[in-house]
C-alpha cells in the first residue's frame, strides 16, 4: 500500500456522474449550449480583438490574482498591450502575469493548431516551469520540479511528496482515459476540467505554482473540448472573482472523501453566469455593427458632402459614448474625439447647431437640454417580439405579425 492509499484514500481517480443532481444537469447543458452560441458567432475584426483581449486579461489577472497578485485588470490590461511598465519593487507581479500569458498563448497555438498528444507530465511539469519562471521561490521550490517535503493550503495537506510522481502520472493516464456517453459528451469538456483541476490540488505535486497550474490544465482541457478562447478563461475568472467561496469549496470537497458534487455544482453555476456575461458583451457589439450600418444607410442617401462626412462622423463617435447613459453636453461634442476636433477645427458653433438639428430631423439623435445622445436604442426594436419574465407584457422588438 502507498502512504497515499492511507491519508488521501479520497484520490480514487473516479468521476461519479450519479453524483450530480438535477440542477447541476441542467447547468451543465446550459453551458454547453452558450458556449456553442459563443463560438458561432461572427464579430467585426476590432470587436473580435477587443473580446480577445479583454477575456485573456481577466483569465490570467483571476488566474494570479487568486495567488495574491495585487495587480487591477487595468494595469494587467496594459501590461499585455505593452503600454504599461511597473517600477522596479513591482516588477515580480507583472512577472506572474506575463509567465501566465505565454503559457495560455502557448496551449491555445498548440490545441488550435492541433499539434497537441495526451497530456503527460512531462508537460505538466513544463507548465509549472512557465508560471514561476524568474520569480522569487523559496529554497526548496525549484520550477517544474516536483516537490519534496510536505506542504499545507489552508487546513489541507497535499498527498505525501513520495507519492507525488506515481500520482501524476496516474492523474495524466485518467485524464486522458476519461470517456462520457454520447447523450452527455457536450458536457465532457466541462466535467474534465473541473474534476481535474480538483484531484491536482489534491495532489498539490509542486513546491508552488499548483494553483496556477491547475487552471491551466483546466484552460488546456476546455480548448481541447470545444471552447472559443475567450470562454476558456471563465471558470478561472469565476474562482477569483468568488475567491472566499472558492477555498471554502476547495476545502469542503478535500474533507469530503474524493465527493465533488458540491464543488461541480459550485463551478458550474459560476460558469454559466460567466457565460451569460460574455454573451451580453457579444451582443453589444453586435448591436454596435447594426446600428453603425443603419447609419451609414442613412447617410447613404444623401449627396456626398463634407458636411455628409462630419455629420456621419457626429454620429458614430456620439454613439461610442457610454457615461450618463449615453447624454453628452453639446459645449463637448467639438473635442469630444480627435476626428471630431479635425471635423469642426475653424467651424463656427453654428455649423455644430445646423449638424446637430439636421440628424435630429432624421431621429438619430435625441436632443436634451444643452445635451444630446444617439437614438441607438431604436434598433433594440428590431428584436423579436417576446413577452417580458417579469410582467408578461411584450418587451424589447416589435410584433411581425
Amino acid at each position: 500500500m502507498r502512504t497515499y492509499e492511507r491519508t488521501h484514500p479520497w484520490l480514487r481517480f473516479a468521476l461519479d456522474l450519479t453524483e450530480l443532481d438535477h440542477l447541476t444537469w441542467l447547468l451543465l447543458g446550459e453551458a454547453a449550449s452558450k458556449v456553442e452560441h459563443i463560438a458561432g458567432v461572427p464579430l467585426e475584426p476590432e470587436a473580435a480583438r477587443r473580446l480577445h483581449a479583454l477575456y485573456l486579461a481577466k483569465g490570467v489577472l483571476a488566474t494570479t490574482a487568486i495567488e495574491g497578485n495585487t495587480l487591477t485588470e487595468e494595469e494587467v490590461r496594459d501590461l499585455l498591450a505593452g503600454r504599461r511598465e511597473l517600477p522596479p519593487s513591482r516588477q515580480y507581479l507583472a512577472q506572474e502575469v506575463r509567465n501566465v500569458e505565454a503559457a495560455c498563448n502557448r496551449i491555445g497555438e498548440e490545441v488550435i493548431r492541433g499539434t497537441y498528444g495526451p497530456i503527460s507530465p512531462g508537460e505538466i511539469r513544463e507548465y509549472n516551469r512557465l508560471v514561476l519562471e524568474k520569480l522569487p521561490l523559496d529554497e526548496d521550490v525549484v520550477p517544474g520540479e516536483l516537490r519534496q517535503h510536505s506542504v499545507m493550503v489552508g487546513r489541507y495537506r497535499g498527498a505525501p511528496a513520495e507519492d507525488c510522481e506515481f500520482l501524476l502520472a496516474k492523474f495524466c493516464d485518467w485524464l486522458n482515459g476519461l470517456a462520457f456517453p454520447k447523450d452527455i459528451e457536450r458536457a465532457g469538456p466541462i466535467l474534465a476540467a473541473i474534476a481535474a483541476h480538483l484531484h491536482f490540488v489534491w495532489i498539490h505535486p509542486f513546491g508552488d505554482g499548483n494553483g496556477r497550474t491547475a487552471r491551466l490544465i483546466e484552460f488546456r482541457l476546455l480548448l481541447q473540448g470545444g471552447f472559443p478562447t475567450p470562454a476558456a478563461h471563465l471558470l478561472s475568472n469565476f474562482y477569483n472573482l468568488t475567491r472566499t467561496e472558492y477555498y471554502r469549496q476547495l476545502d469542503k470537497a478535500g474533507r469530503a472523501e474524493g465527493r465533488m458534487s458540491e464543488f461541480v455544482a459550485y463551478a458550474c453555476q459560476g460558469l454559466v453566469d460567466q457565460l451569460k456575461e460574455q454573451l451580453e458583451f457579444i451582443r453589444e457589439r453586435q448591436l454596435d455593427s447594426v446600428w453603425e450600418n443603419y447609419v451609414y444607410k442613412r447617410f447613404g442617401r444623401e449627396k456626398e458632402t463634407a458636411a455628409r462626412a462630419r455629420r456621419t462622423r457626429l454620429v458614430l463617435d456620439l454613439s461610442r459614448v457610454t457615461e450618463d447613459n449615453g447624454w453628452v453636453p453639446i459645449s463637448k461634442i467639438p473635442t469630444l474625439t480627435p476626428k471630431l476636433a479635425q471635423a469642426y477645427a475653424g467651424k463656427t458653433t453654428k455649423t455644430l447647431t445646423r449638424d446637430l438639428n439636421a440628424v435630429a430631423r432624421m431621429a438619430i439623435i435625441q436632443q436634451g437640454h444643452r445635451s444630446v445622445r444617439t437614438n441607438k436604442h431604436l434598433i433594440r426594436a428590431w428584436l423579436p417580439a417576446r413577452a417580458s419574465k417579469e410582467t408578461g407584457r411584450p418587451s424589447e422588438g416589435k410584433s411581425q405579425g
